[in-house]
């Protein structure tokens, strides 16, 4: 699957009150808090803001490369697919020359809201937030508005940016993960 990603994300946000925001707006919790692991590579060559991804979900592990062409709503590029198994993935990746340049782990709760789909991501040392994504750009601030989210607290920078914004360079942590 290939495309363009609509999304936004609310930061240092509280888990439990936002759930609670998204179900009395009628939306649906689509699966409990999972964890998530993920490899990252750089691509080759290596091209900065384009990445390779290895995700275990909880319910299913995907193989993407991501680019992110600029840091608005519509700013990211992905190709995605579905792979069987995340270790063999991964030693499939190192035998054609890939080789990891970080591990990260994160919690993730999901729901939907119509037909937007919104994820509470809690990752290690930074304060948890909110990510709305969409078929569209409007459906994106749609859905923060039925969610009480003004426009101007929302933002589309990776999840990179986020960690900078705290001062941690994310790039330069090998092994990320929950204590």
């Amino acid at each position: 699957m290939a495309g363009i990603e609509y999304e936004a994300k609310a930061l240092n946000i509280d888990p439990a009150k936002t759930a609670r925001l998204i179900v009395e707006a009628g939306g649906i919790q689509q699966a409990e808090p999972r964890l998530m692991r993920r490899y990252v590579y750089d691509t080759i060559p290596a091209v900065p803001g384009r990445w390779v991804r290895l995700r275990d979900t909880g319910s299913g592990i995907t193989l993407c490369v991501k680019q992110i062409a600029t840091d608005t709503v519509d700013g990211t590029h992905e190709t995605e697919v579905s792979v069987d198994s995340f270790e063999e993935a991964s030693a499939l990746l190192r035998l054609i020359g890939l080789t990891p340049r970080s591990y990260q782990e994160n919690r993730r709760t999901s729901y939907t809201l119509g037909s937007a789909r919104l994820e509470i991501d809690e990752w290690p040392r930074i304060p948890p937030y909110l990510e709305i994504e969409a078929d569209d750009e409007s459906q994106v601030w749609d859905t923060a508005a039925v969610l009480g989210i003004d426009r101007e607290h929302l933002t589309s920078i990776n999840t990179t940016k986020v960690y900078a914004l705290y001062g941690i360079d994310l790039d330069a942590i090998a092994d990320l993960r929950f204590e």
